[in-house]
């Protein structure tokens, strides 16, 4: 029969060098085992999600299933002793809801039913065990995160996708194929925004497809260094997982009308009559771009009493009908792509005031129009506009 160590025998142990604690480890019990290894899974989830999991219908099942988990913890003192010298997160100091069943089983099986998730012995084991390998390894991929040092470079990118989103100007749309990944594209997985910031050399994995590291950075300051398809796979899995589209839904323009269509209003490009030394010196480079349900002649008609016709008259140089077309998102874009020429000038208006009029930028005639083309055949999402040397160039 084998001896028990006694508290000498511990000592003489630790004298030696033998680690007394790792050796008592060894004759945990399975239950012991077992709920070890379920506190451990509930830390992990404090680690990613910066709380204690918890209750509610609206919450994912596994945080449920923490959450209830947490609680038999916390009300059980022999489990309460177990799991003390491992609670570096203060979790046991929780409170136990007052509802709480006293069941003394700890086992997922048990805690799904009293979260009255009624199900055959396969789902459940499902639930638990079917996940493949690839599977597992992506979702470690999404958790493993870590800070981004540079993340200041990126708020603003973040900043903009929602106040598009807000704006109409962009859309949310199911996730569909690995395609949709690429770099410079924003996504919304795990209930947050992901911007594909870098991707390395595209290469072939064993069984013949491709793939490529990626940098995504999070919308809470984090990211990962995962691979293309572990991004596929977690959007894939999530059922809110979305892609988030690029400012342009769609054709915007049409050269002919059809049966059918709709007129939507027209894109002017004008010219300032305006004295303002500034104006005088850089007039065939001033342009104010905007866009009108009604005429043009009409729109621009007592230019010079409105200050957003800097209080003069003006020249229509440039006009672009419209079809089918929001107007006032369409309007938008063109101000965003064309917003680092903006045009700051101050002028008076007719009551002495000073107005800082909008809608003017400092952009040559030729490269309006290739904007609107650009935008026509869905390639100004690829582009930025650098105002230095006039001219598109791809986007970072």
């Amino acid at each position: 029969m084998a001896k028990e160590f006694t508290e000498d025998d511990d000592a003489l142990l630790a004298e030696l060098g033998v680690e007394v604690e790792e050796k008592k480890a060894q004759y945990r019990t399975p239950r012991e085992e077992r709920i070890i290894a379920g506190f451990e899974e509930i830390q992990r989830f404090v680690e990613e999600h910066g709380r204690a999991p918890e209750h509610g219908e609206d919450r994912d099942i596994f945080e449920r299933l923490y959450a209830v988990r947490l609680d038999r913890i916390r009300e059980q003192p022999d489990c309460r002793d177990l799991i003390e010298p491992k609670d570096h997160q203060g979790l046991l100091a929780g409170s136990v809801p007052s509802s709480s069943s006293a069941t003394d089983e700890l086992d997922d099986d048990a805690l799904l039913a009293e979260l009255g998730i009624e199900a055959e012995a396969p789902p459940i084991t499902e639930l638990k065990y079917v996940r493949t390998s690839a599977e597992k390894k992506a979702a470690e991929e999404i958790a493993n995160r870590e800070k981004c040092e540079d993340f200041d470079t990126f708020k603003l990118l973040f900043e903009q996708v929602q106040s598009d989103l807000d704006s109409g100007l962009r859309k949310t749309r199911p996730f569909e194929m690995k395609a949709d990944i690429q770099q410079g594209r924003f996504f919304i997985v795990g209930g947050q925004k992901a911007y594909v910031a870098e991707m390395g050399e595209t290469t072939i994995t064993a069984q013949g497809r491709t793939d490529a590291r990626l940098r995504v950075i999070f919308d809470n300051g984090t990211e990962s260094n995962m691979l293309m398809r572990s991004l596929q796979r977690a959007l894939n899995k999530d059922e809110a997982g979305r892609r988030i589209t690029e400012p342009v839904a769609g054709p915007l323009f049409a050269e002919h009308t059809i049966d059918g269509d709709e007129a939507s209003g027209t894109i002017y490009v004008l010219r300032s009559k305006s004295d303002h030394p500034v104006v005088a010196e850089n007039r065939d480079l001033i342009h104010k771009i905007g866009v009108t349900n009604m005429s043009v002649a009409k729109r621009i008609a007592g230019a010079r009493l409105q200050p957003t016709f800097m209080m003069a008259d003006v020249e229509v140089v440039a006009t672009y009908e419209l079809f089918n077309i929001n107007r006032t998102k369409l309007e938008n874009l063109i101000h965003r792509i064309f917003e680092p020429a903006q045009l700051d000038i101050e002028i008076m208006d007719r009551f002495g005031n000073p107005v800082v009029p909008r809608e003017w930028f400092l952009v040559p005639l030729f490269v309006i129009d290739q904007a609107v083309q650009k935008i026509k055949d869905g390639t100004i999402s690829e582009l930025r506009y650098d105002p230095k040397n006039a001219k598109f160039e791809k986007a970072n």
